[in-house]
């Protein structure tokens, strides 16, 4: 946890310091939606995850953006089992082939679990694959939580954001 604190704390400070101004050309907040399957042991509890996400993103060179993500994910219980939640609070990285076209990317970060007993959560680490143009992106990821007492969150999925110009 110290770790991923650490490493999210270096990349906000260089967001802040490595940039001259902030504007249209170089910075967005992205907002979106995801949906997913839980896969892995998931599967046995939840039937569906759907999710929210908000990233501000700088891009350091045109091909190379970083930011912070969160957001929220809702897996539904299945069987009878409980719903239950992860809030991530992570740094991202993507890679842009060009300026329109295929993007890669993952956040790394915290994932905080609600409503899950004896379980706070863990590292969060969702790698993605994607489509993006000046106003949208359109990804597949797989989500995983190496949540307390060897407890995997895992979820794969796809999810679209809108990008909202400074």
């Amino acid at each position: 946890m110290k770790k991923t604190i650490l490493l999210f704390s270096i990349l906000a400070s260089s967001m802040i310091f490595a940039q001259e101004e902030i504007n249209s050309t170089n910075s967005w907040l992205k907002a979106g939606l995801n949906v997913g399957m839980p896969v892995g042991d998931l599967h046995d509890f939840s039937s569906v995850a759907v999710g929210a996400d908000l990233r501000g993103q700088y891009l350091v060179t045109p091909h190379f953006g970083i930011g912070g993500a969160t957001g929220y994910t809702h897996f539904f219980g299945k069987n009878g089992g409980d719903d239950f939640g992860l809030i991530p609070v992570a740094a991202f990285a993507r890679y842009y082939f060009q300026t329109e076209g295929v993007f890669i990317g993952a956040d790394l970060g915290y994932g905080f679990l609600t409503n899950a007993q004896d379980n706070a959560g863990g590292l969060y680490v969702n790698p993605q694959i994607g489509y993006h143009n000046s106003k949208w992106n359109i990804y597949g990821f797989f989500q995983n939580t190496f949540a307390e007492n060897d407890v995997n969150i895992q979820n794969v999925g796809i999810g679209a954001t809108y990008n909202l110009k400074f």
